[in-house]
């Protein structure tokens, strides 16, 4: 089972967030089931991060053996796409005009769908509406 991970996950755990020893263990789990992956847009998101250096974040994703997707196929960047655009439409009609998430949500959620057979994040609100059959943890 290949389980992606979504950027908030990690931000936590490199933060030492409260909720970050629950998080690990959690991982923990995942990867006893199998392969963790990252979507690019994660690698990048993580280099954002005020206390992360990319040879920290290297070092990191090494020791933990979770690995980066650095090339994505067109089917995902096809299917990120397709979704963002439906996002864009409903937010629209809605009256809410210009869309507010991140084009970066999408591919994590099209490479999550397409490469994985799970999602671990902490915004499952988020995904839940935009892929609704992504399983998510």
């Amino acid at each position: 089972m290949r389980t992606a991970i979504d950027t908030n996950i990690l931000s936590a755990i490199l933060s030492n967030e409260p909720t970050a020893a629950s998080i690990a263990q959690q991982l923990s789990v995942a990867r006893g089931d199998g392969a963790l992956l990252l979507a690019p847009a994660v690698y990048s998101e993580l280099l954002a991060h005020p206390n992360v250096s990319e040879s920290l974040l290297n070092r990191f994703l090494e020791d933990t053996g979770i690995a980066v997707d650095f090339l994505l196929s067109e089917e995902i960047w096809v299917e990120a796409g397709r979704r963002f655009a439906r996002y864009a439409r409903r937010r629209h009609r809605s009256g809410h005009g210009q869309p507010k998430r991140l084009l970066a949500d999408f591919i994590i959620g099209a490479h999550a769908l397409l490469q994985a057979d799970r999602l671990v994040t902490l915004d499952s609100a988020r995904f839940k509406q935009d892929f609704p059959e992504l399983k998510l943890l």
